[in-house]
């Protein structure tokens, strides 16, 4: 009697399940964002230097790297529901011109408004290449590798953040720091060659692209002509508060003015989510508010930290910066393969729980490069590198059709975290030593975060308003149940054989 032994078949490595075309989709998605981190970090480098030239205060110098925040709850939503509507693609393309044109426009700045003017515009490129490239990779990889998908797209800013740091010690000293925003050009060319002959995304293909009626997020906003008329007023409200929250015109009316932008903001995430969703919008942009305020501290006053307050020079900066960009990175690639593994939100929570440990010793060392750069490391890994999951962790609260808005407008509201972080830091340097108010800003914005994401907030209370919604729409779908076998054939086989014996 001959054996026969079934083997499953063999499971193929990760990579293999993402094809050729998933591939180049994602790595021109990933240069998009590696020309974005090189961008937006740029001011950072050279706050210093334009400080001197413009003859700013450090509250002013901060007030720059919060301008391109102030509009990217705008330039997030629009773009976004352009993706939404038009296709993923053609958002990236709209979205990488806008902040590279903003940063040429930064070499021309001739005072402090002026290259402020300019950051408002970033901020809104910046902001839509955010939403539009984090959906169509994850909406064009397989869904079960989806948190890998986010987190090494997300690793791209960081690399465009260690290559800003390396051409800042070739261009600044020799040419001066307009030419660092000079460069601002080279990313329109590279994307539109890279972007020019890529596929739409998958899942937008499949939901969207045939529809009659296409998605028009924006819907809400305007079903009849007084309420359209009331959220244009909300819209100037919101900017113009914004903005003269960080320009110096707008001394002693900041809590007056953070009320009225807020309250104009609350408006829209109400209106926007509906009588479902509106409690998810709300709570996911106070979840992201506190993700800005823990990490963008750092991200934006530590070259200055290390130069005024450690005294480092310009490549003791630099090799800094080296440390935790690569931290930055590793943390990011860790963090995909971990959300695949045990999920996107217990991932974040558990990471953010051990980057505790080394917020106080980054700030305690002082003379020994080589350790701070270390705990940067660590830092930034456990810290800023566990945000390569914030794509996966925020699109799965939305279906496919309202996606691109939903993340671009939810992100990039809460983003104005980042806008007063470093604002907020140096308000509290006043008082206390540079790196001391970094590390209180750090912990505390951190501790919130663990226990917002951790005990699942958002979803809990959207599950208030929407008990029937799917838990998360970027999952993989549930497969079919097996069909029963049928036992009629085992029944008629037995009849036969009753038969067969009876007449035996």
């Amino acid at each position: 009697m001959e054996c026969t032994v079934q083997t499953s078949p063999p499971t193929l490595p990760w990579y293999r399940e993402v094809s050729r075309t998933q591939w180049k989709s994602f790595f021109a998605a990933w240069i998009g964002y590696v020309l974005d981190g090189f961008d937006f970090v740029l001011i950072t480098l050279v706050l210093t230097e334009i400080s001197d030239d413009f003859g700013l205060s450090t509250v002013q110098a901060a007030g720059l790297v919060s301008g391109a925040f102030i509009t990217r709850w705008l330039g997030g939503a629009v773009l976004g529901a352009i993706g939404d509507r038009y296709g993923r693609k053609l958002s990236m393309v709209l979205s990488i011109m806008l902040y590279s044109l903003g940063t040429f426009a930064c070499g021309f700045a001739w005072d402090f408004h002026s290259l402020f003017a300019a950051r408002l515009a970033i901020g809104m490129g910046m902001a839509g290449e955010y939403s539009a490239s984090a959906t169509y990779v994850m909406e064009s990889w397989p869904a079960r590798l989806r948190s890998r998908a986010s987190g090494f797209l997300i690793s791209g800013f960081s690399v465009g953040s260690v290559l800003a740091a390396q051409v800042y010690t070739w261009v600044v000293p020799s040419l001066g720091w307009r030419w660092m925003f000079y460069l601002g050009l080279i990313p329109i060319a590279v994307a539109l060659w890279m972007r020019r002959a890529l596929p739409e995304a998958g899942e937008w293909a499949d939901a969207v692209a045939d529809e009659e009626s296409r998605p028009s997020p924006f819907r809400p906003l305007f079903v009849t002509r007084g309420r359209a008329v009331a959220n244009t007023v909300l819209v100037v409200a919101a900017t113009l508060s914004l903005f003269l929250i960080f320009v110096p015109g707008g001394d002693g009316l900041v809590p007056v003015l953070s009320v009225v932008a807020g309250l104009a903001l609350a408006a829209f995430a109400v209106q926007l989510g509906g009588k479902r969703s509106r409690l998810l919008y709300v709570s996911m942009i106070v979840t992201l508010f506190f993700a800005f305020l823990y990490s963008w501290p750092i991200q934006a006053l530590l070259p200055t930290y290390l130069k005024t307050e450690l005294g480092y020079s310009t490549g003791q900066v630099t090799d800094v910066l080296y440390f935790a960009g690569f931290g930055t990175m590793a943390g990011c690639w860790a963090a995909g393969f971990l959300g695949d593994r045990i999920g996107a939100r217990k991932a974040y929570a558990l990471t953010l729980l051990a980057s505790l440990a080394f917020v106080y010793p980054v700030f305690a060392v002082r003379d020994n490069l080589l350790l701070l750069g270390c705990l940067l490391f660590l830092l930034q890994a456990t810290s800023f590198g566990i945000s390569g999951l914030l794509p996966r962790y925020i699109g799965g609260h939305f279906p496919t059709t309202s996606r691109g808005a939903a993340l671009g407008f939810t992100y990039n509201v809460g983003a104005l975290g980042g806008a007063v972080a470093p604002v907020l830091g140096a308000h509290l340097a006043s008082g206390m030593d540079l790196g001391q108010a970094l590390a209180v800003l750090t912990f505390a914005g951190t501790v919130i975060v663990v226990l917002l994401i951790g005990f699942d907030v958002p979803a809990r209370l959207n599950r208030l308003t929407d008990p029937d919604g799917p838990r998360d729409h970027l999952a993989a779908p549930a497969p079919a149940p097996a069909p029963a076998p049928s036992r009629e054939p085992e029944t008629a086989d037995r009849a036969g054989s009753a038969v067969a014996s009876a007449y035996g």
